[in-house]
């Protein structure tokens, strides 16, 4: 068992440890044996409306009082204590989330990296002067929205956390964190670094709980002034619904169903380890997995081979094993994925390789079989829904235009790859896939903490990653001085 260092049951309120509202808590289970290893709080709207009090509080208050450096300064404490805890955290996250140890770690030093950005960046976005009318002096000023939520997922709450909460302390915005029910525990952990760090109390607030009680009430609070939310398509149409009643800017990660495309002429021993790590990674349950290969004629039958040499190599097990894959992270998750490889049986599909499932597998864990599944029609239910779990669906093509077509026909838009090493292709590809981020022979599963991050049509709107996060995280004034 895995000591947690500190009590899961409470919120953390106003720089404050204390029970929720209700005094009531709720399971948390081991994804890779299904057991319950600790419970945290049940929060309710009456934790919600403490804690955007204390962010309040603070933003008007010791936070709000800070320069940009100050504030920079603050993050990169925060950073240094999370590279100093990351083994810990890691540790946390596995056990919450089922990923692999080396995962979680660098889920970890992803988290620092954020961080460690955002510091460095607080004190470096500028305003502009704007050339206008004679006696006139213009200009822009960058400010915090005020009160700003997160919503956060279980797949990855140490990077979500990071890039969405670290830009938003950089732009002086005083922060309420609501955390996936299933996996909370290194949000918790994060409230104690900002506290061991120097964060003013009240400047960040987690409440964990139930979605349809606490995230309810956060997204649908009158003192929020923005909300980030990262999730599924139908919950953030109704965090959208509910913010656009108090007129609040909302940006929304909805998922996808990537797209990575090969050509004949492309580098497949560079491009193989790319097509398998990010379909699989995390147990497929990666917003921006790479969930359908597109493959040229000429190569496909070479690409689907070499590809299933590699399912047949995986190694699953439970989180603190390390191995390749773990669970997925509920029984219901489980139970969604298994449904969509009920579905490839059904409609009579090719499965091209399946992970062996050991027999010594925890028998209460979560575990499903990594699958690919070869000559997929792209209109098929396993080339169009986000299944969120370890399944690839591989797709041949005959040329530029019908892959431009097979890769743009769904409704999502979020990461893209090209494989070819055709300077011209490489760019028309790029400025005709419908996405937020096209990697060229790469494929960066979202990018780094530099590059924006966001999708088009249903995988949401607005960008987090990069300085384009800043912006977001800000508002702009427009100040004309007349002086003559």
């Amino acid at each position: 068992m895995t000591h947690i260092p500190f009590d899961t049951t409470q919120v953390f309120i106003g720089g404050r440890w204390r029970a929720g509202d209700s005094g009531q808590t709720l399971p948390l289970a081991n994804p890779s044996d299904g057991s319950e290893f600790t419970r945290i709080a049940r929060g309710n709207a009456a934790d919600i409306d403490a804690a955007v009090a204390a962010a309040r509080a603070a933003f008007e208050g010791a936070w709000g009082a800070l320069s940009a450096a100050e504030r920079g300064r603050v993050l990169l404490k925060m950073s240094a204590r999370v590279l100093e805890q990351a083994d810990e955290l890691a540790r946390l996250e596995a056990l919450d989330v089922g990923k692999p140890l080396k995962q979680a770690r660098a889920d970890a030093v992803a988290l620092a990296r954020y961080l460690e950005f955002y510091g460095g960046a607080a004190d470096k976005v500028h305003g502009q002067t704007i050339p206008f009318a004679n006696g006139y002096t213009a200009l822009t000023l960058r400010e915090p929205h005020g009160v700003t939520a997160h919503i956060v997922p279980w797949n990855y709450p140490m990077q979500i956390i990071g890039r969405s909460v670290g830009a938003a302390l950089a732009m002086g915005n005083a922060c309420v964190l609501k955390p996936a029910e299933e996996a909370c525990l290194t949000a918790l952990a994060f409230a104690r670094i900002a506290d061991e760090a120097g964060m003013p109390a009240g400047t960040i607030n987690v409440v964990p709980g139930l979605g349809e009680e606490a995230g309810a009430a956060l997204s649908a609070h009158k003192g929020i002034q923005h909300i980030s939310f990262t999730g599924s398509v139908a919950v953030g149409a109704l965090i959208q619904a509910a913010a656009a009643k108090n007129a609040v800017p909302v940006t929304l990660e909805l998922g996808g169903k990537s797209p990575q495309l090969v050509f004949a002429d492309a580098d497949l021993d560079a491009a193989l380890p790319f097509l398998v790590n990010a379909g699989i990674q995390n147990a497929g349950q990666t917003c921006s997995a790479a969930s359908r290969i597109l493959v040229e004629r000429p190569v496909f039958d070479a690409v689907v081979a070499r590809m299933a040499e590699r399912y047949r190599a995986l190694r699953i097990g439970p989180a603190l094993d390390d191995l390749d894959i773990g669970p997925v992270i509920s029984a219901r998750q489980r139970e969604i994925v298994m449904g969509y490889l009920e579905v490839v049986q059904a409609s009579g599909l090719k499965v091209a390789a399946a992970a062996p499932m050991p027999a010594t597998l925890p028998r209460g864990g979560y575990y499903v079989p990594p699958t690919l599944v070869a000559d997929v029609n792209p209109t098929h239910r396993i080339a169009q829904e986000e299944i969120f779990g370890p399944v690839q669906a591989v797709i041949p093509f005959e040329g530029e235009a019908e892959a431009l077509a097979i890769a743009n026909g769904t409704p999502y838009g979020l990461v893209a790859g090209v494989w070819t090493r055709d300077g011209g292709r490489q760019l028309r590809m790029a400025r005709k896939l419908q996405a937020g981020q096209v990697f060229v022979n790469n494929y960066g599963a979202g990018g780094g903490i530099e590059l924006p991050f966001g999708g088009v049509k249903h995988s949401g709107h607005g960008r987090e990653k990069g300085f384009e996060a800043l912006y977001g995280f800000s508002t702009l004034k427009t100040i004309a001085i007349r002086h003559d």
